[in-house]
């Protein structure tokens, strides 16, 4: 029988120095959602430290742990255990000077359906990610979960309409966009938050599929991270989000709301994918 709805929950947190607090602090929050009823939980991007791009530095690759760490495992168990699905994004040590960007996916029972490596990786002042991250192996998998099929793509690829229509062109009903977005360090008047929300959503309305973004907060050295994590729904509507403060944003979502909005604008029917060979390359002259 498929799933009708599905109950989400995202956790937007500042992050400490202290990486083993900022663990401590989100298990008690996942335990807070689901006791208030939430089946698919996120985190935010890279959850257990203080975001490592800021500086270039080798020491921050001792920040990176493999998929088997005690704290990978820890959150593995507490899936199982609470009977929830957990999005995961980490620093993940692949090899010795091999590191991604990565999320992994634990179902209800605690399996690991797999991990999403961050494809896009971006390269800015205070956002040297190149520096820290190899471009994702894994292509754009999706997860059928005890509670839905999801898709997940970490921060910069989000803003990719090419990584939203590929999930949702596998099946995905609802997209995850663990983010670590904030202060512009060459534009420190400008904030890019109704920017990320509009570009973001929209993903939800060319692809008929419910978004759930989130995004982290707090001062962290020469950065100041806004927050605004937000669901919407397949016709673009922000139906809950957070603003610039720690909490957890819990929201059910009706999966039928996805079969209306696709016969209502029919993008999946009219697509012309024969006609997109430019998409395929690098320079839009060829």
């Amino acid at each position: 029988m498929h799933q009708s709805d599905a109950t989400l929950a995202l956790i937007q947190l500042s992050c400490d120095p202290d990486a083993a607090l900022n663990v401590r602090r989100t298990i008690a929050h996942i335990e807070e959602a689901a006791a208030k009823g939430a089946q698919i939980i996120c985190l935010q991007e890279l959850f257990a430290n203080p975001y490592v791009a800021q500086r270039v530095t080798p020491r921050g690759y001792e920040l990176a742990e493999s998929p088997d760490s005690d704290v990978l495992r820890a959150m593995a168990d507490l899936a199982g255990k609470l009977g929830v699905v957990l999005i995961v994004p980490y620093y993940e040590k692949a090899g010795r000077g091999l590191y991604y960007n990565s999320a992994a996916v634990y179902d209800a029972d605690g399996t690991c359906l797999g991990t999403t490596r961050k494809n896009h990786i971006p390269d800015g002042p205070q956002y040297h990610e190149k520096y820290y991250f190899i471009p994702g192996n894994t292509g754009y998998p999706v997860y059928k979960t005890a509670f839905g099929t999801i898709g997940i793509g970490i921060c910069w690829d989000e803003w990719f309409p090419e990584t939203a229509r590929l999930l949702a062109l596998q099946g995905a009903e609802i997209l995850f966009f663990p983010s670590a977005i904030g202060s512009e360090p060459d534009h420190p008047e400008l904030s890019t938050r109704r920017t990320w929300e509009k570009a973001i959503s929209a993903h939800g309305i060319h692809n008929g599929v419910f978004i759930a973004a989130v995004n982290r907060v707090g001062r962290e050295d020469d950065m100041t991270f806004y927050g605004g994590s937000f669901v919407s729904n397949p016709m673009g509507d922000i139906v809950q989000s957070l603003d610039d403060e720690e909490g957890i944003l819990i929201q059910k979502v009706e999966l039928g709301e996805i079969d209306f909005a696709r016969n209502l604008l029919q993008f999946m029917r009219d697509r012309r994918p024969e006609t997109y060979g430019m998409l395929m390359t690098r320079d839009s002259r060829s």
